[in-house]
């Protein structure tokens, strides 16, 4: 049994923390998010977002976290709108919508409307 452990804890943790994952095709962009949380949680800090410029093929992968709009009560998180990545200074958005806002301060980088897959 004790040489089985190791095996039954990875399964376990990976059950635990499946998440999932969606790609978003914008005209000028392919975005994988991967979300990396247990199943029912309601907010999350381990997604992940790989993106790659249809274009010029240039990739970038980049942490973040969930966003969600917040009860009446101004604290807790109600529904679920998005996700949000920073990276230097440059601010990545992605709605559940299929909107895909790349802005550096206020300075709009790309704003693209796309379809997840």
């Amino acid at each position: 049994m004790k040489r089985y452990l190791p095996l039954l804890m990875a399964i376990v943790s990976g059950a635990a923390h499946a998440g999932y994952s969606a790609t978003l095709t914008t005209p000028s962009y392919l975005v994988e998010i991967q979300v990396r949380c247990e199943e029912g949680a309601v907010t999350c800090d381990d997604v992940s977002y790989q993106g790659i410029n249809r274009k010029t093929g240039t990739r970038i992968k980049l942490r973040g976290k969930t966003l969600h709009s917040l009860c009446a009560d101004g604290v807790t998180p109600c529904r679920f709108i998005g996700y949000a990545f920073n990276n230097k200074g440059v601010t990545y958005q992605v709605d559940d919508d299929g909107h895909l806002l790349v802005m550096q301060g206020k300075k709009v980088l790309v704003d693209e409307q796309g379809e997840w897959d």
